[in-house]
């Protein structure tokens, strides 16, 4: 996957979380949307975790395809 198709999932992930959101704002989410927006929020985590993997990559020379989505796991455990 490179970059720009990283990118463009982003942005599919972004809106689907926005989605669900405006639905949380007009009545209480479900267990299975509760459930996916949780989902939505792991997966934003690993392609942004992703894109800059890559992106540092390509700054220090390095082949940027080496690059590879870490899990759930690894990344819920970064300190923001």
């Amino acid at each position: 996957m490179d970059s720009k198709a990283i990118s463009a999932h982003i942005e599919e992930l972004v809106a689907e979380e926005h989605r669900l959101l405006e639905r949380a704002e007009q009545k209480t989410l479900g267990a299975a949307e509760r459930a996916r927006l949780d989902e939505v929020n792991v997966q934003l985590d690993q392609y942004y975790d992703l894109l800059r993997q890559r992106r540092a990559r390509e700054e220090f020379g390095q082949d940027p395809s080496s690059a590879h989505l870490r899990s759930s796991e690894t990344v819920e455990k970064y300190l923001q």
